[in-house]
């Protein structure tokens, strides 16, 4: 069983940045895929970035050049730094993890946090 705790959350104007972080129990971080994923008001839940266990990452197109995903196996952590942020980005971000499969796909990820709003403003 893994449980996982973002923070970093808030409000900020466009333009401005913040960093997500997810806190992970376990003694196995080092093995699992990290992925953050979003849902804004009325959306599905959307891919945003993803940190397999071998130190690949992935983005969607609408946050590369502008979020960074990385990890801290020593700290059983995942951060999401996000730069140059817009309205659209507005959401309840929610990290994940996962064993196995395809990193953009939910239902990949077995483990779950509780999300993190992240509002920006124009």
């Amino acid at each position: 069983q893994v449980q996982l705790v973002e923070s970093g959350g808030g409000l900020v104007q466009a333009g401005g940045s913040l960093r997500l972080s997810c806190a992970a129990s376990g003694r196995t971080f080092r093995s699992y895929t990290m992925g953050w994923f979003r849902q804004a008001p009325g959306k599905e839940r959307e891919f945003v970035s993803a940190n397999r266990w071998d130190g690949s990452t992935y983005y969607t197109d609408s946050v590369k050049g502008r979020f960074t995903i990385s990890r801290d196996n020593a700290k059983n952590t995942v951060y999401l730094q996000m730069n140059s942020l817009k309205p659209e980005d507005t959401a309840v971000y929610s990290c994940a993890a996962s064993t196995g499969g395809s990193y953009y796909y939910t239902n990949t990820y077995a483990y779950w946090g509780q999300g993190t709003q992240v509002t920006v403003s124009s």
